[in-house]
């Protein structure tokens, strides 16, 4: 196997983890454990209960890109200032 077929193999497979992880994130993002948000929550409606939830989506969403960003924008210039 040549030394570009094992990189290539390398990089489908951290992006099949990084999927993973992805996919498995949102489940965890209703799992918090603030005794007041449980509190409010609790005695709250299905309505109050849906916004909250979209909320913590809402606010999770724009850093989760802006990171993903500033890693790509890296990545690409990985050897931007590698001598020659």
């Amino acid at each position: 196997m040549s030394d570009q077929a094992a990189k290539s193999r390398f990089r489908i497979w951290i992006l099949s983890v990084a999927v993973l992880i992805a996919l498995a994130a949102p489940s965890g993002l209703y799992a918090q454990s603030c005794a007041l948000c449980y509190q409010a929550a609790a005695n709250s409606g299905a309505n109050f209960i849906e916004a909250l939830k979209r909320g913590i989506l809402i606010l999770f969403f724009p850093p989760l890109l802006i990171g993903s960003g500033i890693v790509i924008a890296a990545y690409r210039k990985r050897y931007r200032y590698v001598g020659d």
